[in-house]
């Protein structure tokens, strides 16, 4: 990834600028933007256009407004031979629905990429991004595996909201490839798992023959002692129970069962008592009862998932956004300025563009245990599906009390110990705080840990998950850093 600042975005004075906007954040009391959200997904791509406002507190800017002004056709995620994405087809659909919108890419000031479900698994994936390269600058993309895309889903549906008044609430994201299932309880997701069951496991003609089969397709036809391969026909009845057994699956995990056959996390714990419980994806569409001619299971499944929830005493409550949920604002831009109290080492290491912000779970009292910190910078990793280091990660690391040598100690070690699938990829290790610990922190972990690449540590500024951040060059008149914070703008109560 290309993490340099394009020379139109930083003037002479350090000011950071949108790019092809042609204007400074910080001359502005309010500002609006054109935000673009594109989910390809392993059943269906869309996109759309929101223009959000924005008015400045401080040095921060804050959403004060949000309006869709263009919901994109949805097209069925289009295939090429083997393993692979269509890009050519799903380019020209793209530029097809900027027509439509009646604007051009050079118009979007900031957007997001949201690769999901099976698509995000294909032999091309990655090149997918390549699409939008001329205007990567203004794009946050990201690959979103099953622990993300369960937190994202839950957020954009509207249940994590919704639990903030109703306390406990599932929600189930059905999509083409996998479903995920989220707890959420009081405005925070506190379990999550997904499985492999969705409408676009088994694609078939208008003459019922099967024109695709996932793996996982044939491991469900199995489940009710059906063989049946790509060219045969899918008879009605083999439909309905196919579906059952989907729905059936689904359920059984979103009350806490290890479905072993069809996990792709581990089950949810605790296993959650039938309450209210959302549903987004795809297959959402249907649960009204309308029906349509999409050639693969979606209607079946929510006509399946419909009646296994009555009998199970769980209510089938669409979304506010369904199919939609995944990415339903693109992204928020705001502007901080760092302290001066950084540390870089070497001094060429910024600027640095699109770092995911991971969030550790942890509160540092007087005696600090590194192993409790390495585990909670792992668990962030893994929540955001960063564990295996191939993305740079800034760590918002948070900070209360004393900066004796012995808490600075004990908090470097675990969290460069926490880091490591990311720095021994040559990734460099940065380090966001609220507090005035930059430079002592920094310091620390280069003189003590066995860091091998750059180190950036960075204060005065307030992170948290769902945050991607840019950090510019020094501002030498002040030894601090403009830091760019863009987050993911989920729909609150």
């Amino acid at each position: 990834m290309n993490m340099a600042l394009h020379p139109d975005e930083v003037d002479a004075g350090g000011r950071i600028h949108f790019s092809g906007a042609g204007r400074s954040l910080i001359e502005e009391d309010q500002i609006q933007l054109t935000s673009v959200g594109v989910d390809i997904g392993s059943a269906t791509s869309h996109l759309l256009v929101s223009k959000i406002t924005l008015e400045r507190m401080d040095t921060r800017y804050v959403v004060t407004g949000r309006e869709v002004q263009f919901q994109s056709e949805i097209l069925l995620t289009p295939y090429a031979s083997g393993n692979t994405i269509d890009a050519d087809t799903l380019a020209a659909f793209i530029a097809d629905q900027y027509a439509a919108a009646g604007m051009s890419p050079e118009e979007i000031d900031t957007g997001a990429l949201i690769l999901t479900g099976v698509a995000a698994r294909r032999a091309n994936a990655r090149s997918i991004a390549e699409i939008f390269a001329a205007q990567a600058g203004k794009f946050v993309a990201v690959s979103a595996g099953d622990a993300l895309e369960t937190l994202m889903a839950a957020h954009g549906s509207g249940a994590v909201a919704l639990s903030q008044r109703l306390g406990t609430v599932l929600n189930i994201d059905v999509g083409g490839g996998t479903t995920k299932i989220a707890l959420c309880l009081d405005g925070e997701i506190v379990a999550r798992t997904a499985v492999d069951a969705g409408a676009r496991l088994i694609a078939f003609d208008e003459d019922g023959r099967i024109t695709r089969l996932e793996p996982f397709g044939v491991r469900h036809l199995g489940a009710i002692g059906t063989d049946l391969a790509v060219g045969d026909v899918l008879p009605p009845d083999v439909r309905e129970g196919v579906a059952r057994q989907m729905a059936q699956t689904i359920m059984a995990a979103a009350q806490g069962a290890d479905v072993r056959d069809f996990m792709r996390l581990p089950p949810l714990l605790p296993a959650a008592a039938p309450g209210p419980a959302v549903f987004s994806g795809g297959v959402s569409e249907f649960l009204d009862g309308t029906d349509g001619d999409t050639g693969d299971l979606g209607p079946d499944l929510a006509r399946a998932l419909t009646d296994v929830n009555r009998s199970l005493g769980f209510e089938a409550t669409p979304a506010r956004q369904r199919i939609r949920a995944t990415v339903v604002g693109a992204s928020q831009y705001t502007v901080k300025v760092s302290g001066s109290t950084i540390f870089l080492d070497p001094d060429d290491a910024l600027p640095l563009r699109n770092l995911a912000v991971i969030a550790p779970t942890m509160t540092l009292g007087e005696d600090v245990d590194p192993a409790a910190v390495e585990t909670a910078v792992s668990d962030a990793l893994e929540r955001l599906d960063l564990q295996d280091g191939h993305a740079p990660v800034a760590v918002a690391l948070p900070w209360s009390g004393t900066a004796s040598y012995a808490r600075l100690q004990a908090v470097g070690n675990g969290m460069v110990r926490g880091l490591a699938p990311v720095l021994h990829q040559g990734h460099p290790l940065v380090i966001v705080t609220d507090s005035d610990i930059g430079g002592l922190i920094g310091m620390q972990c280069r003189s003590e840990e066995s860091v091998p690449g750059p180190i950036v540590s960075i204060d005065g500024i307030a992170l948290s998950e769902f945050d991607f951040i840019d950090i510019g060059e020094v501002l030498r008149a002040t030894g601090a850093t403009p830091v760019v914070v863009k987050s993911l703008l989920f729909p609150t109560e």
